[in-house]
């Protein structure tokens, strides 16, 4: 599109694209897709935070724009199973009444256990969508087809608008020998040929090369390392990774041994996946840890997460000899199906030491075996998609930034116009218009809202900056004792500090401190004020002198010890002969304080 085109001004007859999470950014992926008085979301992901987020469980999108367009909302549309594509759903039910919720058999089977776990009831039961499935909409016609992916019912999007067509992959490779369904490639030719204006397209591996391998062949090469171990085996992956469970179990049940299985989220994608038929296992093939210890090491496998070496996963506690069921014994081997997530290879090296120091025979993913394979399309299957698909625009999607950029590069080669292709953040808005597509200067609200428990209302953003500056700088606490009755100070003020500076060595400072805040607590208490007004003049005169003096920003935390009978009303004097006045005594000071 030329400058002019991007200037236009916005219609009411354009469908807009936009996403609140997924762009620049592996992880929770929300894409709307608005026409008049309708909205459609495609999935609801969360984010796993990382290493400097301290304390954060998950980073969900931010929902005010669905909030501020709840009545416009029609349809929630899920793609897959995975976190980052479902595992926003229970803190945006707690936003928006979303009045159907549509998702392939796995995912449908998640997302109820997930709600269920914390008790939130949806307005309709979920609806059960696959390849042949069709959802219709005043303005929206939306159709399905089948893709590849580490999870099973993973679905690619459809939607038909007034303005053209658009497809969302979703997550996808190309394998010619899955372990599931083949993906619909005469689905996917037959929209190329009938015309698709938007493409949008997982861009997770655009930087690797060629073609990934298949799941068969992680099959096979497990299938022989079972063959040939002659103790234990101990095998992490990723819980999510069904497909891979599924070649896991399989092949111990194949091998005679029996199954143990270790943390939660694998407990629970094995119960499911056993419910829907993709895993094919009886009870009599697990044992529980009591069982596992009585069984012959050449009968034993045990299951298990911490592929990433997470320090609390199951894999992590063994190797660290804290797992209060399972010790590394010698001739044990382990094997890692994963490959580490780019941040991860310091830890997955920790784990891997301390299981050789510990006598195991570990095995990891690396060119000479293939112990592991991804779920994501590789340049060469990104390739064929846009073959496929053969859009007149195109918005790579899923992806950092490095990796959207080298998906356009892609698309380019192929012959998308390079105009025509859409490098956008979240928030970022492309209008639909007569079969064209243009990128305008609208904005939506598309913030990180950290989630600290089961809070998404954001206000475990500003706890977390309050932990960055704690971490930083420390913590400071003033301590001034006043009677409010009297507007009165009735000790300098006392100062404590934690992680800020080494108190024996800086005695000078504090004492100096201490005598600014006393001199702008005189000042400002010669007229009435409230505890507000203290606090504030406690942090105004301290903050600018310590950073004065030490270029650090410490948590200032003022602490009002309030005399008690500035806020207890004293009995009324009973009516009794004279006595002789009891000598004075010392102000009495209220023990609980008002803190900031």
């Amino acid at each position: 599109m030329t400058k002019e085109e991007n200037n236009v001004s916005i219609k009411k007859t354009d469908t807009l694209v936009y996403a609140l999470g997924g762009l620049g950014e592996v992880g929770k992926n929300m894409y709307v897709i608005e026409h008049e008085d309708e909205i459609i979301i495609i999935d609801s992901g969360v984010m796993f935070p990382e290493d400097d987020l301290l304390g954060v469980d998950y980073v969900i999108p931010d929902f005010s724009h669905l909030v501020k367009n709840q009545k416009k909302i029609k349809a929630l549309i899920i793609t897959h199973g995975h976190e980052d594509h479902i595992g926003g759903i229970p803190f945006l039910l707690q936003r928006v009444t979303i009045p159907q919720i549509y998702a392939p058999r796995f995912a449908k089977a998640q997302i109820e256990r997930k709600l269920e776990e914390r008790k939130i009831k949806t307005k309709h039961q979920i609806q059960e969508i696959d390849s042949k499935s069709k959802v219709t909409t005043k303005h929206f016609v939306i159709g399905f087809f089948n893709v590849v992916h580490s999870i099973p019912d993973a679905l690619g999007v459809l939607v038909n608008t007034p303005n053209g067509r658009i497809v969302s992959t979703g997550d996808f490779k190309f394998d010619l020998t899955p372990v599931g369904e083949n993906p619909d490639y005469q689905v996917m030719s037959y929209m190329g040929e009938i015309g698709v204006t938007l493409l949008m397209s997982d861009s997770t591996n655009a930087q690797v090369n060629g073609f990934s391998i298949s799941e068969r062949d992680v099959a096979r090469e497990i299938n022989r390392i079972f063959k040939k171990v002659e103790g234990r085996i101990i095998i992490a992956t990723f819980a999510s990774n069904v497909y891979r469970v599924q070649q896991i179990i399989e092949a111990a049940i194949a091998q005679g041994r029996k199954i143990a299985v270790f943390g939660r989220s694998m407990e629970n994608v094995i119960t499911i996946a056993r419910k829907l038929g993709h895993i094919k296992a009886s009870d009599k093939n697990f044992v529980n840890a009591n069982q596992l210890n009585k069984l012959p090491a050449n009968q034993a496998l045990i299951l298990c997460t911490g592929s990433q070496g997470e320090p609390l996963a199951a894999l992590s506690r063994i190797a660290n000899g804290t797992h209060r069921q399972i010790n590394i014994i010698p001739n044990d081997t382990v094997i890692f199906s994963s490959s580490p997530i780019p941040g991860n290879g310091p830890s997955v090296s920790q784990v891997v030491n301390k299981l050789t120091r510990a006598g195991a025979n570990v095995l990891t993913n690396s060119p000479l075996n293939s112990l592991h394979t991804t779920g994501h399309a590789s340049k060469d299957e990104q390739t064929l998609m846009l073959q496929l698909i053969k859009p007149k625009f195109f918005m790579p999607m899923h992806g950092e930034y490095k990796m959207l950029k080298t998906h356009r590069q892609t698309a380019i080669e192929t012959g998308v116009d390079p105009d025509n292709i859409f490098i956008c953040s979240n928030g970022d808005v492309i209008a639909l218009r007569d079969e064209k597509a243009f990128m305008t200067d609208i904005r939506i609200q598309a913030d990180d809202i950290y989630v600290d428990g089961n809070d998404s209302s954001g206000l475990s953003t500003a706890v977390l900056k309050d932990r960055k500056v704690l971490s930083d700088s420390g913590l400071v606490s003033v301590v001034v004792t006043i009677d409010s009755r009297q507007n009165k100070i009735l000790t300098k003020p006392s100062i404590v500090s934690r992680g800020f500076v080494f108190i024996k060595e800086n005695q000078p400072l504090l004492k100096e401190a201490e005598q600014v805040v006393y001199e702008a607590l005189k000042k400002r208490m010669q007229k009435k004020v409230t505890f507000g007004e203290i606090k504030n003049t406690i942090r105004g005169a301290l903050e600018p002198f310590l950073y004065k003096h030490t270029q650090r920003n410490p948590l200032v935390i003022p602490v009002i010890l309030n005399q008690r009978s500035a806020v207890q009303t004293p009995p009324a004097p009973k009516k009794e002969a004279p006595k002789k006045k009891a000598p004075q005594k010392k102000p009495v000071v209220k023990k609980e304080a008002d803190v900031a």
